[in-house]
């Protein structure tokens, strides 16, 4: 198999894949594929840490800025839109670099998952989503928990719309979605990949979590997410049950306090945080990038990251 190149930085949230990404792309002439599931969205850019297209740096970046808000997004379509922007950039004669923390984002990728299985039963996708509203998502969750532990696991109760899916899916077929992806999962990959996961110590992460939410606040989280909630955003849209938009929408709507919604934005993500880590824990073939190792010195992590790569495209390693 004539398998082309793909570099993948991963990890969790505020680890510094950002700036990392960057003087990458520009040491090994790549353009970055956000697989962020929330700066793909327009009018999210506080919430979302996006980039600007000052610190760019001249880098092309991809799936950036291409939905509005109220549009549905999902791994199907995310997966659908990566391998479009792959063939763009190999046209140009340059390498993708795929940079989020989103892992069954990045999976489906690596591994071409097959979303096209054909399990639908709408009547029952209804009933879920009408007892989800009656009921509450802790409700439907607790149905997945108890045919499928392993998806629950890997699902937030707040992801209603992924949380219905598992449950047609098994109605349908009788086979866990978890079990399905496994499968999916241990594929061979159609990409020659070199796969980078950044971490840090935890109480480092934390920091740095709690300090970026409280920037975010001062530059205007809460008006971005009530520009949006004067839009009339739906508030079981995709795109606000992520971090941030979820908690200060709750707040808007009188359900909690200013400081509380700020205080659960901060747990939430450190928590989001720690899932991250164990889905990367799982992966197989990834390069591991612990910047306690390295001093937290970008330049020494960069040093090994380009060398690492260069080792992959000059066809050095070719393992996967």
């Amino acid at each position: 198999m004539n398998r082309k190149p793909l570099i993948i930085i991963a990890g969790p949230t505020a680890v510094g894949k950002t700036d990392i990404s960057i003087n990458l792309a520009g040491a090994i002439s790549g353009e970055i594929i956000s697989a962020d599931s929330v700066q793909v969205y327009k009018e999210m850019d506080i919430g979302s840490a996006k980039i600007s297209k000052e610190e760019m740096g001249g880098i092309r970046h991809h799936l950036i800025d291409i939905l509005d808000p109220a549009d549905d997004f999902n791994v199907a379509l995310f997966k659908d839109l990566v391998y479009k922007a792959a063939e763009d950039i190999y046209e140009r004669g340059h390498i993708p670099i795929l940079v989020g923390g989103t892992g069954f984002y990045i999976q489906a990728v690596l591994k071409n998952v097959d979303f096209s299985d054909g399990a639908s039963d709408p009547d029952y996708r209804k009933n879920l989503e009408e007892f989800a509203a009656k009921e509450g998502k802790e409700a439907l969750h607790d149905k997945l928990k108890a045919v499928d532990p392993e998806a629950a696991e890997a699902i937030h109760s707040g992801n209603v719309k992924r949380v219905v899916r598992a449950l047609e899916f098994f109605k349908v077929t009788g086979e866990k979605i978890s079990v399905h992806n496994e499968k999916e999962k241990n594929k061979e990959s159609e990409f020659n990949y070199k796969f980078f996961v950044l971490n840090d110590e935890r109480e480092v992460l934390y920091k740095r979590i709690d300090e970026r939410v409280d920037k975010m606040m001062s530059a205007g989280l809460l008006d971005e997410v009530k520009s949006l909630y004067d839009k009339k955003i739906p508030r079981d849209a995709v795109s606000m049950q992520s971090l941030g938009y979820r908690q200060l929408f709750d707040y808007l709507y009188g359900d909690i306090s200013l400081d509380e919604a700020v205080y659960q934005i901060k747990l939430q993500t450190r928590h989001f945080a720690k899932r991250q880590i164990t889905w990367f824990k799982r992966e197989k073939n990834v390069t591991w990038v612990n910047k306690n190792e390295f001093g937290r010195d970008d330049k020494k992590i960069l040093e090994f990251m380009i060398t690492e790569c260069n080792k992959l495209l000059n066809g050095v390693e070719d393992e996967k």
